[in-house]
């Protein structure tokens, strides 16, 4: 049985977590979540080493919510290198869904982005554990997760 990792912050002002959850579970069977959650977004690449190392996870979700002074999108940056290094290092997909509290202008629409955009990654997850075809499918056709598609270029 395949194994998804969802790790989540308690500095995120959504529960990601539980729309990742819900998403996943609405999609599909065949495989377990393992929850594991750390303060911060800078917590998160050991999050998902431990979640392939000890809980044997196939792929993880990384979720955050870094916050909008410049101090946040710095650690923001840290941990998305993090998150590639622990990566390569696992030889193992982790899907980074980040959603910057300034990215909407009211909390109602920061809300409906983050569950937005987790749930459009935790399809991915999917995908890319149970049918990789779906991607090929749609490469090259400007898709946002979150956000109104862009669309291919003419």
């Amino acid at each position: 049985m395949k194994r998804i990792g969802i790790a989540d912050t308690t500095f995120a002002r959504f529960d990601m977590a539980s729309a990742a959850t819900n998403e996943l579970q609405s999609l599909s069977t065949g495989f377990r979540i393992i929850h594991y959650t750390v303060p911060g977004i800078k917590d998160l690449p050991v999050a998902c080493k431990k979640l392939f190392e000890e809980q044997s996870c196939d792929i993880v979700m990384a979720l955050g919510m870094p916050g909008p002074k410049p101090i946040d999108k710095q650690c923001a940056h840290e941990a998305s290198t993090g998150i590639i290094s622990t990566q390569l290092q696992c030889n193992k997909h982790i899907i980074e869904v980040f959603v910057h509290m300034d990215e909407a202008q009211t909390s109602k629409e920061l809300a409906f982005l983050a569950n937005q955009r987790t749930r459009e990654h935790a399809r991915n997850v999917i995908d890319l554990l149970f049918h990789p075809e779906n991607l090929t499918k749609h490469a090259g056709q400007g898709l946002r997760q979150g956000f109104e598609d862009a669309g291919p270029v003419q």
